[in-house]
């Protein structure tokens, strides 16, 4: 079992946003200085990645942005030309605020200066009181130091977590909810067409994610805001999809730094375990239609995954297929190839399932009719077999479906070499056969099956039982039984008495050759 780093490091609380304008006019030191807010008060969540001292009357010219400067005016008084054109230049820098220290250049609040910063939307604040700059910018700046820390020790925590599993060798689900863990909001990952290939995060907030999500990936593509951040994903010069964090409730510079390290994780993943991105397409259709096919989950509560899947849910058709002898890349080919929307997913046994999703006014049984017939024609497999349930209108009835669908494909698979099934086989198809197969649990079911064929059941009978499965699966017919056997019917007459001998029954008399086949029929499907 694989063992998360998550029990070393503990839960990673997102960080808080960067500090605003707000935030720094509540330090302590900064009220000491009795600060108000003169003009741009509707500014004041800006963030501040910098505190700057300046006197000179060009300082925009030395700033990158975000910065809070912090100034006496003293090279400003008297000319209110250089106060408008200091506050436009602060604008043009996009600097988060102006302070301005009350004193001998300014024992007011210079009204040029705050209606310029009004006409620019820039928060300007005056500080009424005496307050020493030195004081003030180290008490921000060692704030943001902190906060900056905090980030790049929280990334490196997710990088080494995430190492970690991909050491381990865990699946890409493990990684994503370590992701989640850390992230504290839903993870998604999609394709280039925003299909969600997989997701992490507590259940019903990834839910409430995926219930609209089509309209909000396309809204989200455009700009990171309101907690969604994106990173990409591939290498090589080729991008095959990206990792969003939904809601991330930090802010949105450590966001990205933590969605960054997932992506390289998940590009490393995916390198390391030879996946791809339809590697991962597989297996978010796989987890969906097992998770419907156990009815572990309720319909209702998959169908925002389905949808997001990519999988058209409205007013729509459900055709249940499993589909033996088929390959999912096979089957996907097939769906685009007669412009067919589906889910495709491997099952165990060597089954797939196939989940058809038509439009109200097509003829359901007949498409089922023309996919398995083309699929026989492309496979080139006689032993193809596609069984399928009855159409569904209502998307809670699909899990029954699927389940019907694969009870049916389960009853033909040790017989589809010898039976002529039709090139889609349904319930009413399955007979006697299905209705073993639900009871192969039965212990009165196994104990008959034991007593009646007791003879044959060793290791000298072996051949025996197949020449029994095939002359009762034929219908008592011996030259066919011979013909599929490769042997005479004198050879085959002698096996058949062999047979008859070791198990004491006539297989001439109906009565005592049905018992024998129920019995059969119940032993293959118990070995199933």
């Amino acid at each position: 079992m694989t063992t998360t780093t998550r029990e070393y490091w503990g839960p990673v609380e997102p960080l808080e946003p960067a500090l605003s304008v707000r935030q720094v006019l509540a330090l302590e030191r900064v009220l000491a200085g009795e600060p108000e807010v003169v003009a741009g008060a509707a500014q004041l969540d800006r963030p501040v990645r910098w505190v700057h001292v300046a006197e000179a009357a060009d300082v925009g010219v030395m700033l990158s942005g975000g910065e809070m400067v912090l100034t006496t005016g003293v090279l400003l008084a008297g000319d209110e030309n250089a106060q408008a054109e200091y506050i436009r230049s602060l604008h043009r820098a996009e600097a988060a605020a102006v302070v301005l220290g009350l004193g001998r250049a300014f024992p007011a609040p210079p009204d040029m200066m705050r209606r310029a910063a009004e006409r620019c939307g820039l928060p300007m604040v005056v500080l009424h009181r005496p307050s020493p700059f030195a004081e003030l910018t180290e008490e921000v700046q060692s704030r943001l130091v902190r906060r900056k820390f905090a980030a790049v020790s929280l990334s490196e925590a997710v990088r080494t977590a995430l190492t970690g599993l991909i050491t381990a060798g865990a699946p890409l689900q493990h990684l994503l909810d370590e992701i989640a863990h850390h992230t504290g909001c839903p993870v998604v990952v999609t394709n280039l067409a925003h299909r969600v290939l997989a997701t992490a995060g507590e259940r019903s907030a990834v839910d409430d994610v995926l219930r609209d999500w089509e309209r909000i990936a396309r809204q989200a593509g455009g700009s990171e805001g309101d907690g969604w951040i994106r990173a990409e994903l591939g290498g090589r010069g080729e991008r095959w999809g990206q990792i969003m964090l939904c809601g991330y409730r930090g802010d949105t510079a450590g966001g990205r730094l933590l969605a960054d390290r997932a992506a390289e994780a998940l590009v490393l993943h995916r390198m390391l375990g030879g996946a791809t991105a339809h590697s991962w397409e597989e297996q978010s259709a796989q987890g969906l239609l097992t998770d419907l096919v156990s009815g572990v989950v309720a319909a209702r509560q998959l169908l925002p995954r389905a949808r997001a899947a990519g999988l058209p849910v409205n007013r729509r058709t459900f055709v249940p297929l499993v589909v033996r002898a088929g390959h999912c890349a096979q089957l996907e080919r097939m769906l685009r190839l007669l412009g067919m929307s589906g889910l495709v997913a491997e099952l165990a046994d060597g089954a797939t399932a196939v989940l058809l999703s038509l439009a109200r006014d097509q003829d359901a049984e007949a498409l089922t009719a023309h996919f398995a017939a083309r699929l026989r024609t492309e496979s080139g497999e006689s032993g193809t077999v596609v069984a399928a349930a009855a159409p569904r209108v209502a998307w809670d009835d699909v899990p029954a479906g699927l389940r019907e669908a694969q009870h049916v494909a389960d009853a033909v698979a040790d017989s589809s070499a010898v039976l002529d099934l039709p090139a889609v086989v349904r319930l009413e198809d399955v007979h006697l056969r299905g209705l073993i197969r639900l009871l192969r649990d039965d212990p009165h079911v196994q104990a008959f099956a034991e007593r009646e064929l007791d003879g044959l059941l060793c290791a000298a009978g072996e051949d025996l039982l197949a020449v029994l499965r095939t002359y009762l699966a034929t219908g008592r017919n011996k030259s066919r039984t011979a013909q599929l056997h490769h042997v005479s019917r004198p050879a085959l007459y002698r096996r058949l008495e062999a047979i008859q001998g070791r198990l004491g029954v006539d297989l001439d008399d109906f009565e005592q050759a049905a018992s024998v086949h129920i019995a059969l029929l119940a032993h293959d499907a118990q070995q199933a």
